[in-house]
């Protein structure tokens, strides 16, 4: 068995990935090998125009096609990366994206090439051209544009060598961010040093110490599931403060894993191509293709609901400092390190809830029983788990995905990758390893699923989940759903291959259910007992759900802000000495706790710098305006109403990109949304 493996039908059930099969060596000859074979199916494209009349079909769509080994090399490549590192799949790609973005190059800077696609692009009304076809021509066209198809020859070596940059500083700074979260971990022997802490968090620190080779102490790392309680639960200030400006200082001021010359200069390098292809800044170029549509309206759309949002903030801050004053007087100043610990003591205080009085009604299993079940009442979608399916890693599950309403057609795999290991990113994401299209007749459905970070399970308990954590779960598979119940002619559209303020839609409404006892009541059951989670835990839960959101929204509108500020402006006066000031001048408007020396957001920010959301972080608020005024719908007629969910079905989740995203929003509501419902649901108004 050698590369090419890669590069031909697999055999496996559904064309699934065959990972057991591949090893790291074969990626870098596969790639190679694929582009090769791209571009020579481009080259019969760009022959044809010397005695060919350019259509739809002879190039744009035949060009939309040319890359798909790359693009599916490439996708498992990258899944990998994420979900199961190590130092050779990192070597590996170091030389992999230079050579897919100068590939993407090769195909965008192609001056006969784009004259073929300009030529369709022209006459296109007069071909009658529509639908997907017309929207792939008009995309397709706009894509050359943007990225140098009108810049002269040297301009465009130019474009080539910052993007081959900007590929390998990208890599650079996750690789660090990587690194610096798993070089750091807390080592408690005593008890008496983590008072306050669950036991079944301390029952999990120990399995901890144990993997790693420290068994009889209680190891706590910088992963969520166990930075974040601790930080809620433990009394001891210092430990606290410990793991805070471990967590906070990540890829910053450490001489292996230092990120600050890596983002000045990736910030610079974007800032330079987009002033190469006429736009003033990155931002400038990436909001040309976002439903917001320009650096101004989300400057306002921010300044707005820090407006609205400040005062609640103050308030709220203002009683946390008084309570943290009532219980503990002698504590002196509120930290970063105090706000999660008394926060949670508040919380409990008003509401009589906390994350451990309901992780016993969240046990993993149960939650994914709900959310499968509550995507047959919604879309009529059922779930089978399989064990035929070749997995990246043991604790991964698959699930064949059927549609009921299409007499129990197959539209899809489902993968489930649920808790933390080393190799593994931090955070939640979707990941996709085969895209829906449909061509020759014959409908290719997606290999799509979840990775997440939760709480383990351990010799005595299940993996039992904080409230969060469910919500978490609802957010990702949201985004799962979106490609699941693709139904798109080309990849180019599928599934979440829509504008990045939108892509947000379908799994932040999917977060809404969370919060209703008519779906909680279909999961939320006592592990041991089986017992329905009490009504007065779930009024406790919406009595609690406003808790903060003044807070939460500011913290929300600093990371908007703070990607403004890298993004939107010329960065060339950001020195690597002066990034704290910067940051600083940037969270101004929205810090509510002091500045701790030694830590920064900006050198662990990977959804900014090498995740994607560059000059696009404020599209998570964005789409929270959209959920918001959306689920009000669905409130309006039941939250598990048919005529609603289809609506929802037919025009968002399956429509992908086809059309522009408020078009498509105005088909499912019948009108734009408004602001004013997240406002409510916030308690803002």
């Amino acid at each position: 068995m050698d590369y090419k493996l890669l590069l031909q039908d697999f055999g496996t059930p559904y064309e699934s990935i065959p990972f057991s099969k591949i090893k790291t060596e074969y990626f870098l000859p596969a790639i190679e090998e694929s582009i090769v074979e791209a571009k020579q199916k481009i080259e019969q494209i760009k022959g044809a125009s010397f005695n060919v009349t350019p259509t739809f079909e002879n190039s744009v769509a035949a060009l939309e096609r040319a890359s798909r080994r790359v693009d599916q090399v490439a996708q498992i490549f990258f899944h990998l990366h994420s979900a199961e590192s190590n130092e050779e799949i990192r070597n590996c790609a170091k030389q992999i994206s230079p050579l897919l973005s100068n590939f993407a190059n090769d195909i965008l800077l192609d001056g006969v090439l784009f004259e073929r696609i300009k030529r369709v692009w022209e006459k296109r009304f007069d071909d009658g051209l529509k639908g997907e076809d017309l929207k792939l021509t008009e995309e397709y066209y706009l894509d050359f544009v943007r990225n140098g198809a009108l810049l002269d020859e040297s301009k465009k070596q130019q474009l080539r060598k910052i993007d081959e940059k900007l590929a390998k500083e990208a890599l650079i700074f996750s690789d660090r961010v990587l690194k610096a979260n798993n070089k750091f971990t807390l080592e408690i022997s005593s008890r008496d040093d983590l008072k306050g802490m669950p036991e079944s968090l301390l029952e999990a620190a120990l399995e901890m110490g144990k993997s790693k080779g420290k068994e009889g102490l209680y190891v706590f790392t910088l992963d969520a599931p166990s930075y974040m309680p601790f930080m809620q639960y433990a009394e001891n200030r210092a430990l606290r403060e410990k793991m805070y400006r471990a967590y906070a200082g990540r890829a910053f001021l450490d001489e292996e894993t230092d990120n600050r010359a890596t983002i000045v200069e990736i910030a610079n390098l974007r800032h330079e191509r987009a002033n190469l292809l006429g736009y003033k800044t990155h931002a400038d170029f990436v909001l040309e293709k976002r439903m917001a549509g320009s650096v101004s309206a989300v400057t306002n759309f921010l300044n707005d609901l820090l407006e609205k949002s400040r005062p609640c903030g103050d308030k709220e801050m203002a009683e946390l400092n008084e309570f943290k004053k009532r219980i503990h007087p002698q504590v002196e100043g509120m930290y970063a390190w105090d706000f999660s610990f008394y926060t949670e003591k508040l919380k409990k205080e008003k509401f009589n809830i906390d994350d451990e009085l309901l992780r016993p009604y969240f046990k993993l299993e149960n939650v994914i029983d709900g959310v499968f079940e509550i995507a047959g009442k919604l879309f009529s979608l059922d779930f089978k788990e399989v064990k035929n399916i070749p997995l990246y890693h043991q604790e991964v599950k698959t699930f064949e995905v059927y549609d009921n309403s299409k007499a129990g057609a197959f539209i899809g795999l489902f993968y489930a990758d649920f808790f933390p290991r080393e190799g593994k990113r931090n955070g939640a994401w979707m990941l996709s390893l085969k895209d829906q299209y449909r061509e020759g007749g014959v409908d290719v459905r997606p290999h799509v699923g979840i990775v997440c970070n939760f709480t383990k399970p351990t010799v005595s308990r299940p993996s039992l989940l904080t409230l969060s954590e469910v919500t978490t779960l609802f957010h990702e598979f949201g985004h799962a759903l979106h490609g699941l119940l693709s139904d798109c002619r080309y990849r180019y559209f599928s599934g979440t291959n829509v504008y990045w303020d939108f892509v947000e839609l379908p799994s932040q409404i999917m977060e809404n259910w969370v919060l209703e006892k008519e779906c909680l009541d279909l999961f939320a059951k006592h592990f041991e007992s089986g017992e329905t989670i009490p009504k007065e835990y779930v009024e406790r839960i919406l009595a609690a759900d406003k808790f903060h959101q003044g807070y939460a929204t500011l913290r929300q509108l600093s990371f908007g802000l703070l990607d403004l500020s890298w993004h939107a402006y010329d960065p060339k006066g950001i020195k690597v000495d002066s990034i704290v000031e910067h940051e600083n001048r940037a969270l101004e408007k929205t810090r509510v706790l002091p500045y701790v020396e030694g830590t920064n957001t900006s050198c662990a920010f990977s959804h900014i710098f090498s995740g994607g959301y560059s000059a696009g972080y404020y599209s998570y608020k964005w789409a929270e305006v959209l959920d918001a005024d959306a689920f009000l719908y669905f409130k309006e007629k039941g939250i598990f109403n048919q005529e609603v969910a289809k609506k929802f079905k037919e025009n968002i989740l399956s429509r992908g990109g086809t059309e522009h995203p408020m078009e498509l929003y105005k088909k499912f509501r019948g009108k734009a949304p408004t602001v004013d419902a997240l406002l409510k649901r916030s308690g803002l108004l």
